[in-house]
């Protein structure tokens, strides 16, 4: 930006001012001198923004324990198999034998490696009641929801809780991703 220059008058009325100002305002002339010296003050700098707070880390889930369980329900009940199939066009007394058989072995294999316990010790059909504060994680409540506990209600479903799960150590370059590997026959 080119500053244009201030005529005679100017700025002969701009010195007397100065002289003046300078004369009797000590923080004036302390300006003054700066700019006489080639170092005009310049603007307090605006205060730097802060910084955005760095993005939380999300921690990586270790997957292989759910990977390996599967695997072992599709090794022993073939149930990834049974689940990827089309039986749009079965019989239902093939899809029933089918079941029987991925049932069998998924049992099995989930007996093997996990103990569970059902949530609830009523039997379903049982008439419960659920008081202030019960566990919104382990009770979904289903029907007519309104006002506020206690709730009176059927049990319908009585959950399950896994107890422990016990799963090999996984060792070498075992890839949990492969839940079943592919055969071929020679």
């Amino acid at each position: 930006m080119t500053e244009t220059a201030l005529p005679f008058g100017a700025r002969f009325s701009l010195a007397f001012a100065a002289f003046f100002a300078v004369l009797f305002d000590g923080a004036f002339a302390a300006q003054v001198q700066k700019l006489k010296s080639g170092a005009p003050e310049l603007p307090p700098a605006p205060e730097p923004e802060p910084e955005p707070e760095p993005a939380p880390v999300k921690e990586e889930r270790n997957l292989e324990p759910a990977l390996q369980l599967l695997s072992l329900l599709q090794r022993e009940g073939r149930l990834v198999d049974f689940l990827q199939q089309d039986i749009v066009d079965f019989s239902d007394a093939d899809v029933g034998a089918a079941a029987r058989v991925v049932h069998d072995g998924c049992a099995k294999a989930l007996g093997a490696h996990a103990k569970l316990e059902p949530l609830r010790s009523e039997n379903e059909g049982a008439r419960v009641t659920l008081e202030a504060g019960f566990n919104a994680a382990a009770v979904k409540l289903t029907g007519n929801v309104s006002g506020k506990p206690p709730f009176s209600g059927v049990l319908r479903h009585r959950g399950w809780r896994a107890a422990s799960i016990e799963l090999a150590e996984l060792v070498g370059e075992y890839d949990a991703t492969v839940l079943a590997p592919a055969e071929v026959e020679l």
